[in-house]
């Protein structure tokens, strides 16, 4: 029988790296993937023999990619547990976003998110369990200027994952939408750190939360949580 291995993208930086070492403070196996192999291994690195790490690189945009890595990392191990984490975007206004742009930021947020979905939902539902996690974005649910292919992307990974949910019910799989506001992370301008920082919350804080909602009760779903810094929206 193989042993359980919570797959998180997006984890050479931000939320994904705290993932990855929340994850493996508690024990937990993880596959970790992104672009930048060299962020992976030095994750790797800095994880304690507690459970096992498995870097690869890889472009979530990419479905050769993405379902290449699936048959790798589940020859080994069976992957109960999938992070959404990566993501990118512009901060420019519509009629400014180039189309390469556009299609970065739909490829990677959206489409690369359910090519992960699709490559794990077999397994998943054979065994009748698992858990699919999905870090969104406040501007998912709320109008920022200057982001309208990355609200697109993330509203439409939110609605994607509501439709999933309820078709995966009678599976035993969990579906969970997390919904940050600003968070530290390298995805802002340092423009934005430089004037906003304090006001932004950790990763470390909000990917202790996340690990805290997949070990709840197999009974027990959080399907949607909301997180926000202590002085509201920037």
């Amino acid at each position: 029988m193989k042993d359980n291995i919570t797959w998180i993208t997006g984890a050479s930086t931000g939320i994904g790296k705290e993932l990855a070492y929340v994850f493996n403070e508690n024990k937990k196996n993880i596959a970790v993937t992104a672009r930048r192999e060299e962020l992976l291994k030095n994750i790797m690195k800095e994880c304690s023999s507690n459970a096992q790490v498995l870097p690869i690189k890889m472009d979530v945009a990419d479905s050769k990619s993405v379902f290449e890595t699936e048959k790798k990392i589940s020859q080994k191990f069976n992957i109960d547990c999938v992070i959404n984490n990566a993501g990118v975007t512009s901060f420019t206004k519509a009629e400014d976003d180039s189309i390469e742009q556009i299609d970065e930021i739909i490829n990677t947020n959206l489409l690369g998110s359910i090519y992960i979905i699709k490559s794990v939902l077999p397994n998943m539902i054979k065994n009748k369990k698992g858990t699919i996690v999905n870090i969104l974005s406040a501007a998912a649910v709320k109008i920022f200027l200057q982001s309208s292919a990355y609200a697109a992307s993330k509203a439409g990974l939110l609605t994607y994952t509501n439709v999933l949910r309820e078709e995966l019910r009678n599976y035993n799989i969990k579906v969970i939408n997390i919904i940050p506001g600003a968070t530290k992370t390298p995805i802002w301008p340092n423009s934005a750190l430089e004037k906003y920082s304090e006001r932004m919350m950790l990763p470390k804080d909000v990917a202790n939360l996340i690990f805290n909602l997949t070990v709840l009760d197999k009974n027990m779903v959080p399907e949607e949580i909301v997180l926000k810094p202590i002085k509201g929206d920037l």
